[in-house]
């Protein structure tokens, strides 16, 4: 069994960040949010993850927290963090005081978050510009407009106001798309992580299971190696159920004969994995299954050799559909050529989503998709996903064998000066490999 370790944040990381940032915010000033848990029923709550920019820029996961950025001025970052009473203490555990916070997180001052509207209308004097979070966050906005209010009423005493409002989600998620070293650090620790979660997923498959089990023992396999819990709600599918694109309800039961499809990733430090994986329950493909299996593959295979350098999502998913076309040709589903095929989108019925999207702290993560009207051309240190699909419906014209049928093969891939790299290649895939894995626990 792997020696659980517990993930910390790279501080060193973070203010690297918060320097770049810096950079291009300029005479600008930042205002993020850690945001608070939210409620699960009555008073009860869901377990508290910070936001990701916020966590990205300091590595705080205080609920409650705001960071300001303002260059050039002093102090140039300050953390407003919750002040503790006893009965807090008592029940949530001690928290760093405003001097340990400073020192632990590298900040200039620290402040309480109860004076927030108090001391930001001084720390913003003089500042024109000014981001944060656009409609996420009423405590911010409030304090913000408040003291944008105050500064204008003080325009004779010489107090400027800032006069132009950003999105910082806009502003981070530049920063975000191309992964500096330590997102990678992290990002590979949870594909890692995710690969071994469906490793432990085939194994334990076989006919008569619940989908709820296999959840279970995926999830149970993240935390066993130190990862926080999955990035994002984990599918596992059996049977017609994968045609649900986000079945999450798993409440059915794995039936022999049918296909598993398990879409799940771990998370660690924030940074998520997601794989999508499609096996035999009995642990043998039928013919027709392993027919349209091999077709998603070989798309799989095609999208991934186009993720290099100057590509696109939109290059990745033509270069899917082109495979996807020809086999939906082969298995008798489509009969007009491939490039009619795309052009008149008849592979939607079997193919209704796109192939890949960025991937990081968040599983659908930040940055644009196009620039300039045109897809946003990759580059190195970009991460995505591509996963192609088949999904049949359980129509006449589908053969016998596939109504009902759904697969999906879904990898994590990094943009590299050379070939792209597949970071979750520890989660097998090959015809042979899954007949040989699933059941085996």
């Amino acid at each position: 069994m792997p020696q659980p370790s517990v993930a910390a944040p790279d501080l060193a990381a973070c203010a690297a960040r918060r320097s770049r940032l810096s950079a291009r915010l300029g005479d600008a000033a930042l205002l993020l949010s850690a945001g608070e848990p939210p409620t699960r029923s009555g008073d009860t709550r869901y377990r508290f993850r910070p936001d990701s920019n916020f966590y990205y820029l300091t590595g705080a996961a205080e609920p409650g927290s705001v960071l300001l950025l303002r260059p050039g001025r002093a102090p140039a970052s300050a953390l407003f963090l919750p002040v503790q009473d006893e009965r807090d203490v008592l029940y949530h555990g001690r928290r760093p005081s405003p001097d340990e916070a400073r020192e632990q997180f590298g900040v200039d001052a620290v402040f309480p978050v109860a004076q927030l509207e108090l001391e930001l209308p001084r720390l913003l004097d003089g500042v024109e510009e000014l981001y944060l979070p656009f409609s996420t966050c009423p405590v911010i906005e409030r304090a913000a407009f408040a003291a944008i209010e105050r500064l204008r009423a003080g325009d004779r005493r010489g107090e400027v106001a800032p006069t132009w409002l950003g999105d910082a989600r806009t502003l981070l998620a530049e920063d975000r798309l191309v992964k500096d070293a330590a997102a990678m650090t992290a990002l590979r620790r949870a594909v890692d992580i995710s690969a071994a979660g469906h490793v432990a997923a085939m194994r334990a498959t076989r006919p008569g299971r619940l989908e709820l089990e296999i959840e279970a023992l995926l999830e149970h396999e993240f935390r066993r190696r130190g990862a926080s819990g999955p990035g994002y709600e984990t599918i596992v599918a059996a049977g017609a159920n994968a045609n649900t694109l986000h079945y999450t309800s798993a409440r059915g039961a794995l039936g022999a004969g049918e296909l598993l499809l398990v879409d799940a990733g771990a998370e660690w430090e924030l940074f998520t994995g997601d794989i999508t994986r499609t096996f035999p329950i009995s642990g043998r493909f039928t013919p027709p299954q392993r027919d349209a299996y091999e077709i998603a593959l070989a798309a799989n295979e095609a999208g991934i050799a186009a993720s290099v350098i100057g590509s696109s999502l939109d290059a990745i998913h033509e270069a899917c559909l082109r495979v996807l076309c020809d086999g939906l040709r082969t298995l008798g589903l489509v009969r007009a050529g491939v490039d009619e095929a795309i052009e008149d989108e008849l592979y939607k019925p079997y193919y209704p989503h796109k192939t890949s999207h960025w991937l990081g702290a968040d599983v659908h993560d930040v940055g644009r998709y196009t620039v300039d009207g045109r897809a946003q051309p990759l580059r190195a240190g970009f991460v995505l996903t591509v996963e192609p699909g088949l999904y049949f419906p359980a129509t006449a014209e589908v053969p016998a064998g596939l109504r009902g049928v759904g697969i999906r093969v879904e990898d994590d891939v990094l943009v590299t000066a050379g070939a792209p790299e597949v970071l979750s290649a520890g989660a097998p895939k090959r015809v042979a490999e899954l007949e040989a894995l699933v059941g085996q626990g």
